[in-house]
């Protein structure tokens, strides 16, 4: 099998979003060691988004159920969707899978840029009929820099949960095995997670 890692690194020149924290690490020598300090916000780098994070009630990031976010997944090329990811994009290509991971033109880019690619509440909505346990997206946010928070609380408050920033430069579109594991920090919003995906010989 292969496994392909699409989680970016993080570190403190990991793009962030504005009014972030970015990320900031210290590393000591102890003598017979190296520890470092972290200093970051629970959304820096590849993240998951726990239902709390918008909704303010229900699930923290510790309290999510893995199945949504371990098993197999779906990953679709909408890099031809430019800045705007409606229904249409998403029509036809989501049968028989619980997972979908969106492949956008923003996977090589290391900048914020405030028209990134983001899905509209219609495909939300859309996603949401179609029982999708999780989404991943490769751009800042599954909704847009200008928006209302309607997409987040769409997604989440139907139990999907979102996977934001990832590293699909290398990935094509196709069915593989998911595994996103957030660190499991207790009562908060989100948090950094390293995401991978399995593709079985002969698929």
């Amino acid at each position: 099998m292969k496994i392909i890692d699409i989680t970016r690194p993080l570190s403190d020149k990991t793009v962030s979003y504005p009014g972030d924290i970015p990320p900031n690490f210290t590393q000591r020598d102890q003598g017979l060691y190296l520890i470092s300090d972290l200093y970051m916000n629970s959304h820096s780098g590849t993240h998951i988004d726990a239902p709390v994070h918008y909704l303010k009630t229900g699930n923290t990031i510790d309290t999510l159920p893995l199945s949504n976010l371990i098993g197999r997944c779906r990953v679709i090329d909408v890099s031809d969707a430019g800045k705007v990811i409606d229904t249409g994009h998403l029509a036809g290509k989501i049968e028989n899978t619980e997972r979908i991971i969106l492949k956008t033109k923003f996977s090589r880019e290391d900048r914020f840029l405030e028209h990134y690619p983001s899905i509209t509440l219609e495909a939300a909505r859309y996603l949401t009929k179609c029982h999708i346990r999780c989404i991943g997206i490769d751009s800042f946010s599954i909704e847009a820099f200008v928006c209302d928070g309607s997409v987040h609380r769409e997604l989440l408050g139907h139990g999907c949960i979102i996977i934001e920033l990832l590293d699909l430069s290398d990935v094509d579109a196709g069915d593989y095995d998911l595994v996103a594991l957030p660190l499991r920090l207790a009562g908060l919003d989100g948090a950094p997670a390293r995401v991978v995906l399995i593709q079985k010989e002969g698929e």
